[in-house]
């Protein structure tokens, strides 16, 4: 790939823009005073708060009460990014060790390596390889409730896609949309379905068959989308959208590999990396890992491709940091977007935003009422990011008000499912896909340019989702 240098001139005679749209930081910051500017308006409130069989906390519908007031002063404002840091901690570091640990891969050259093979093999046909992706983190999503897990994914899929002529939004897309587009529609994520049914009183994952319906017209609409953006990127990589990025990424694919083959030793780390995401869904799905165990499974995993790769001990330790450093905005990214909650959390106007929304909702003709309940569930997922936690707040509530309008717990928990699950591949409250985007270096506007029609489309298709239920089938 040839490096183009701008003479001195050309520099110069180039036009400066106008406008330079805020750097993420910048947003999150604002978005943490806007909030606690609203905890001046919003009355504190809290809900009584039980704890289930199963050890989930869960709020007692009808004991919202008022409690004293407590707005977010000027210093707590600054507070809430520490404390923000602290509470993701656990996300912060995950996002650094997956970082360093991929570092050691790539520094083996097996990625670059595995990659020109592969996208010499899909000559003129690698457009097929999206919908190969997206099908499989599609079905991470809706089984396990793959989010977090993405992240180390961004750095294979992106330059796969980027060298088979598509650009990093189709990388990011792939895995990003993919996951979560399988996430919103999912008819066996035990974080959503799982932990909804379970308080509404639902036998676990019931309802499977119209959930399956869902998520193949769901995930369909996603994939079609991205296919038709690659297509006309493929044709002329001049209107991609991330043109410009693209072009100062260092992508690291020798052009000399004229036969596209792998060497032995790295087909061998190739496959402890294919070893290492199959125990990972593994250990997910049957063990229940989380965090703290995929992380430390991205540490042996580093230490075994750096030893195959050759690398001596103390390169191995290098390139580990040196991926540290590279991903540390990502990291940080969560932090901030957790400080916006904790100003929600400290200030108790979480609850009292919950109560409103909610009591919308019981005013609402009988016929929209499902429909009120998807919008409840989409607004409150902007400052409840976490679907189990959104179902935890919720549902003790929407439960028992799907009774008394007339509208099917089964519904609700659709409703619920499908407003949790759209805007977390928009909103910048979501520490895992704003990091996952500051991993990709695409940045949160261009993606929101490029996706709100599909989120459009994510938004029809869950009405129709929901009228259908309650209408035709619970």
């Amino acid at each position: 790939m040839g490096v183009q240098i701008s003479s001195p001139d050309n520099q110069e005679n180039r036009k400066k823009p106008k406008f330079q749209f805020p750097h993420v930081f910048i947003i999150l910051f604002g978005l943490t005073i806007i909030m606690a500017v609203a905890t001046y308006f919003i009355p504190a409130g809290e809900f009584d708060r039980t704890t289930t069989e199963d050890g989930t906390t869960v709020v007692v519908e009808g004991t919202y009460h008022s409690v004293e007031s407590n707005p977010t002063g000027l210093f707590d404002i600054f507070l809430a990014i520490p404390n923000g840091m602290s509470e993701s901690a656990t996300i912060i570091f995950f996002i650094l060790i997956v970082g360093g640990a991929f570092n050691i891969l790539i520094s083996t050259n097996a990625l670059d390596e595995a990659i020109t093979s592969i996208s010499s093999k899909m000559n003129n046909k690698e457009i097929y390889t999206i919908p190969i992706v997206m099908v499989i983190f599609a079905l991470g999503g809706a089984t396990f409730g793959m989010a977090e897990e993405t992240i180390p994914f961004m750095l294979v899929i992106i330059p796969l896609a980027i060298r088979m002529g598509f650009d990093s939004m189709v990388g990011a897309a792939m895995v990003l949309l993919a996951a979560y587009s399988g996430f919103t529609a999912a008819f066996l994520n035990p974080f959503t379905v799982g932990v909804a049914q379970t308080i509404a009183d639902l036998p676990l994952f019931s309802g499977i068959g119209f959930r399956i319906f869902m998520w193949i017209i769901f995930v369909g609409a996603s994939i079609a989308y991205v296919m038709f953006y690659a297509k006309k990127v493929k044709k002329n990589p001049e209107i991609s959208i991330m043109y410009e990025e693209d072009q100062e990424r260092q992508i690291n694919i020798p052009r000399e590999y004229d036969d596209t083959s792998i060497s032995k030793r790295n087909i061998l780390v190739i496959a402890i990396l294919i070893l290492t995401l199959i125990t990972l869904a593994l250990g997910v799905i049957f063990i229940g890992w989380y965090i703290q165990e995929i992380a430390a499974l991205f540490i042996i995993m580093g230490i075994l491709v750096g030893l195959v790769g050759k690398l001596r001990l103390n390169q191995i330790a290098e390139r580990f940091v040196k991926g540290c450093q590279d991903i540390v905005m990502g990291a940080l990214v969560v932090g901030f977007a957790y400080g916006i909650l904790v100003v929600l959390e400290e200030s108790s106007t979480i609850d009292t935003i919950l109560y409103g929304i909610s009591d919308l909702v019981t005013n609402l003709p009988s016929a929209l009422t499902a429909i009120g309940m998807l919008i409840t569930q989409s607004l409150l997922n902007f400052i409840v990011p976490s679907g189990s936690g959104q179902a935890a707040l919720s549902m003790p509530i929407m439960a028992p008000l799907s009774d008394l309008v007339g509208v099917s717990r089964q519904t609700a928990v659709v409703a619920f499912q499908m407003g949790d699950g759209i805007s977390n591949i928009l909103t910048p409250t979501s520490g895992a896909f704003m990091a996952a985007l500051a991993i990709a270096k695409v940045p949160w506007v261009k993606w929101v340019k490029w996706i709100w029609p599909l989120i459009v489309i994510h938004y029809l298709l869950a009405a129709l989702f929901v009228t259908m239920a309650h209408l035709f089938v619970w």
